[in-house]
């Protein structure tokens, strides 16, 4: 599954939560977490009448429509459902099972809706793929709809940028339009342990997509501009192949592992990101142009003695947690609803391995050592927001919950 460590922790996770993941939701009250005051909160089973989905890795709404949902399957499928509780049976909104690389951590990662969809019709996917030269690639890709936003056209595909992938794990692979009106994408640092590749690691390698959150403007020339306010604009693109001669202008914010999951608040448009950790620590960071959030410099807090380069303007992470509290950090929202009134304003974020959900306040500083957790037995692969700000949560196992008071 995306956005894990290493397969030997996948098997392990598949093996004591997976199992149980079709239990329910749980419920029950989650401790303090760094002093936090959380609310207390609770996870229901949601469209309970559809059949499981095949290992999703991401549910969303379309712009200003929430009559439907969309789940993306990791083999290659964008399903669709109405938005009622009888819901009982879903649609292909799109397949590509044929030319995605799935399995592990590769595989259908991402999707955004153009902002104007369906007026505009186009929606970008970001997938793993292997490509006959230069082997494991991860892809975003531009598709069309040919009716008015119900279906996607699978033959449609233009290419938008390539990433050559050193190792299958560590793809990232969240994508999504930010305030700005931007496309932002990211990757992991390559894969394999330790961000090997290269002498300092490509988290902090400036010629390279890998570790980094991108900007780029897809209403620019082909095949995307630059905003002009990307860290290192005006260099030479590096979305061919992944890299550059220079500093990459694509780049946003550099010094990431894995950032799996992530979102914007929809309330002041800050960008939370969950960054997926080594073998110690998890952490959440509050990102911002040009900002370096130290990875393989730091894992969380800790400093991991590995060669990495210069040492400083690190930015520390808004929360961390170590092994005592869980494994593969899945990042959330900002709580933005109204159905839960004391998790007005805090950031709702969870992990995979020990299927906990912590909540910590949105303003918190550096940082935050998160404890506790609410315990649901869940697989949690992503959350998602729907347009009233209510929150739900993906199991990889194929159901759907909502987060309740």
């Amino acid at each position: 599954m995306p956005g894990f460590r290493n397969f030997a922790l996948v098997a392990i996770a598949f093996g004591s939560v997976w199992l149980f993941a079709n239990c329910g939701g749980g419920g029950g009250s989650p401790t303090a977490d760094g002093g936090q005051n959380p609310a207390t909160i609770s996870v229901q089973r949601v469209f309970s009448g559809m059949p499981a989905f095949s290992q999703p890795v991401a549910m969303l709404q379309s712009p200003g429509d929430d009559s439907r949902w969309f789940v993306l399957e990791q083999a290659g499928k964008v399903r669709k459902f109405s938005n009622v509780s009888s819901a009982s049976a879903a649609a292909d909104f799109l397949d590509i099972t044929g030319r995605v690389t799935s399995g592990g951590e590769t595989g259908l990662l991402g999707m955004a809706f153009h902002p104007h969809f369906p007026a505009d019709p186009r929606v970008y996917i970001s997938y793993t793929q292997t490509d006959s030269t230069l082997g494991l690639v991860s892809r975003i890709s531009e598709f069309s709809s040919p009716d008015a936003g119900a279906t996607l056209d699978s033959g449609s595909e233009q290419i938008i940028l390539t990433v050559q992938q050193p190792e299958s794990n560590h793809n990232g692979g969240n994508i999504a339009f930010g305030p700005d009106g931007f496309l932002y994408i990211g990757f992991g640092d390559g894969g394999g342990g330790n961000d090997q590749h290269g002498t300092t690691g490509n988290g902090q390698l400036l010629t390279t997509l890998l570790g980094k959150i991108l900007r780029i403007d897809i209403d620019g020339p082909a095949p995307y501009g630059i905003p002009a306010t990307n860290p290192f604009s005006g260099h030479a693109l590096c979305g061919a192949n992944g890299s550059g001669p220079a500093s990459c202008p694509e780049i946003f914010a550099f010094g990431f592992r894995n950032p799996w999951r992530w979102s914007f608040d929809r309330q002041n448009g800050e960008l939370w990101v969950g960054d997926v950790g080594q073998s110690a620590m998890e952490e959440i960071d509050r990102v911002t142009r040009g900002g370096n959030y130290g990875w393989r410099c730091f894992e969380g807090t800790l400093a991991t003695g590995m060669t990495c380069g210069t040492t400083a303007g690190f930015l520390a992470p808004v929360a961390a947690y170590g092994r005592s509290v869980g494994a593969t950090v899945i990042g959330g929202y900002v709580y933005r609803g109204s159905a839960i009134p004391a998790l007005a304003g805090r950031y709702v974020f969870g992990d995979f391995v020990t299927g906990r959900i912590f909540q910590i306040a949105s303003s918190a500083q550096p940082t935050v050592t998160v404890s506790g957790g609410l315990s649901t037995g869940l697989g949690i692969s992503a959350f998602a927001q729907d347009r009233n700000g209510e929150l739900y949560v993906v199991s990889y196992s194929g159901q759907l919950y909502r987060i309740s008071g």
